[in-house]
């Protein structure tokens, strides 16, 4: 169990976040304190990440696992490599599923940029963790970002590039299934914001993602 070695790393917390992290410490106390009160053992499988992974029911999604969520929503990829420390290497994963990029570029964050943002999150994640495996899920495409498409492609391109150098990463295509006979995004995989996925779209990356969690 690791609900004292997650004890033992709020303790270690003396100093507040730096100021632009400073806006999620609300909600990173929030999922500590869930860590704590509903622990899990370790080895397991850890989603960390932006919404895509926050409002996805894992333990549903994948009962047959020790899955734990730790996404927070709105997040970029510096956001969660800075709060390695708290939700992700406590917990001492085999396997980290990670989505984010998706904001950054809406944010301004280039494609090398995100390469290298994603770089940082798996140094910080190999720092404690070494022989972690870290699963990259693509950017994916979306009708409210579709202008973004080409960004993001480039992005997605950029990662794979870095993860086929590492035995421990794995680039996995989770935007292919999303897209519609007409190459574009299927609406009903989204929700009415066209932004984050519906049932069924967490349905088409349940399937893709269990291949690769075997």
């Amino acid at each position: 169990m690791f609900s004292v070695a997650i004890a033992v790393a709020l303790t270690a917390q003396c100093q507040q976040p730096p100021l632009k992290f400073l806006r999620w410490e609300n909600e990173i106390r929030g999922i500590e304190k869930r860590l704590i009160d509903k622990p899990s053992a370790k080895g397991g499988v850890v989603f960390a990440g932006s919404s895509s992974i926050r409002l996805w029911d894992v333990a549903k999604s994948f009962p047959d696992l020790p899955a734990t969520n730790v996404g927070f929503g709105g997040s970029q990829i510096p956001d969660c490599t800075f709060f390695v420390p708290r939700l992700v290497t406590p917990l001492e994963p085999k396997t980290v599923v990670f989505y984010a990029g998706d904001n950054d570029i809406a944010g301004g964050r280039t494609p090398e940029q995100v390469r290298d943002d994603f770089a940082g999150f798996v140094d910080a994640v190999h720092a404690k963790l070494p022989t972690c495996r870290i699963l990259f899920l693509s950017v994916k495409p979306s009708g409210s970002r579709w202008k973004m498409n080409e960004k993001q492609q480039a992005a997605n391109e950029l990662v794979k590039e870095l993860c086929a150098k590492s035995m421990l990463l794995r680039y996995v295509d989770v935007g292919t299934p999303l897209l519609g006979t007409d190459g574009k995004p299927d609406p009903d995989l989204f929700v009415k914001d066209q932004l984050h996925l519906s049932p069924k779209g967490y349905e088409k990356w349940n399937a893709v993602l269990k291949e690769h969690l075997k």
